[in-house]
């Protein structure tokens, strides 16, 4: 996992939207793994200077929250820099399409084609982190409090409240 192919495979991503017609914002965000923070950073760069605008997440965020953050925002998809489930030494890079789900097999493959090949640098268009943030192109946010305010919308905390529960979670 290197910066380098970090920003071929958002290249490729980028090409993919733009080849798909879909144009616009992208969210971008990351869990908690060695240098999570600054792959997602790289990531914002290809994707800002492929003409996107960028919602990147100012510190570590759940993948659920990422995927809600894609309709919040009105975003055609998003990047995130998580291994998910995989142990923590990994890194992994998902993509999200316009729901915030998963992007279908055929057109991961359309993604992975248009990923460009490693020495082609010249093939990665991006923007330095602080110029895209100077002219608006990336902008950061916490995902936290509207995700919250929807669960709140949905559920009705009251009747667990009254109801004298210990509730214990165990997220893994």
């Amino acid at each position: 996992y290197t910066f380098a192919n970090l920003r071929r495979a958002t290249q490729g991503f980028a090409a993919y939207l733009l080849a798909t017609g879909q144009t616009g914002s992208v969210v971008v965000g990351h869990d908690r793994r060695f240098e999570a923070e600054h792959f997602a950073a790289a990531a914002a760069e290809v994707l800002a200077g492929n003409g996107f605008k960028v919602y990147l997440t100012d510190k570590a965020t759940p993948t659920p929250v990422i995927s809600f953050s894609v309709g919040a925002k009105g975003a055609v998809g998003a990047v995130n820099i998580t291994a998910s489930h995989n142990p923590p030494e990994d890194c992994g890079f998902k993509v999200r399409d316009a729901n915030g789900g998963a992007i279908p097999p055929a057109d991961l493959t359309r993604i992975e084609a248009s990923i460009p090949a490693p020495g082609d640098g010249d093939a990665i268009k991006r923007v330095p982190l602080a110029e895209a943030l100077r002219d608006g192109r990336i902008e950061y946010f916490d995902a936290k409090p509207a995700y919250l305010a929807r669960v709140a919308e949905l559920i009705d905390v009251q009747p667990i409240k009254e109801a004298g529960l210990k509730i214990v979670v165990d997220n893994m």
